[in-house]
Order: C-alpha cells, then structure tokens, then sequence
C-alpha cells in the first residue's frame, strides 16, 4: 500500500478556524470533504518548507511556519493509501487568500467544527480543536 507523508495547516483568524472544501478526486471517500489545507512533502524538503509550499501554491498564502507552531501528527490508512500528517497552528491577520485547487471554504469556531463533512485523516485534529487544545 502506498504511503504518503503529508503535512496540513491549521489556519486561524479572529478566533476562526479556515476549513476547506476538497474538489472531485480520484478516490471517492475523500471528494468534496472538508480539510485542513496542505499537501504532500516533495524530497528533500522539511514539513515546514512543504507546508509553506504548499500554501503558496494552493491559496496564494504566504506565512511563516515554526517548529513552535506543530499541533499534532496524524496517522491515517484509508481504503487505497495510508498517510502521516503533520498538522500546524497557522495564525493570520486577514483572511485574504486564493482558492486554486478547492471548491469552497468557511471560517468556523473550533466548537462548530463537527457540523461539516471531515476527511477521516482530519478528524483527530478536528477534535482535539473542539477540546481546546490549541
């Protein structure tokens, strides 16, 4: 089974947590989920270089990541391929950003969290948001 190493942000503005809306993919349980926005790490490069990347790329977004900034690291097996997720606090001051590869999105408290439909890699960050464990 194929393996991939991930990394995702967790971007908070005003108390507001940012949730995005994946497109139509190629596996079914995971299309039109909702995420934390990130992606995969390329060779050579660090989580934080990834997930800089990857930001810039799929939102526009340019922010300084630390290590300071780590929340939690998930490991998930779906049906076809299995992940390891690095999850970070990504505080902004506005909330201006570009969707380029996500269908929607909307900024939620953490307690309002659980009212959308979760990619399963997601969730154990989504609830150890809801405990407040920022």
């Amino acid at each position: 089974m194929r393996h991939l190493e991930v990394v995702a942000a967790v971007i908070i503005n005003n108390g507001e947590i940012l949730c995005m809306q994946r497109n139509l993919g190629k596996y079914e349980y995971v299309s039109y989920k909702y995420e934390f926005p990130g992606g995969k790490l390329e060779i050579g490069e660090s989580q934080i270089q990834a997930l800089m990347r990857e930001l810039s790329e799929e939102m526009n977004l340019n922010i300084i990541i630390n290590q300071d900034d780590f929340f939690m690291t998930v490991e998930h097996t779906y049906p076809d391929f299995s992940i390891t997720m690095h999850s970070y606090i990504c505080h902004v001051d506005n909330r201006t950003f570009t969707r380029n590869e996500h269908i929607s999105h909307t900024w939620l408290k953490a307690e309002s969290l659980a009212t959308l439909d979760w990619a399963a890699a997601d969730l154990p960050i989504v609830e150890k948001l809801k405990e407040g464990m920022l």
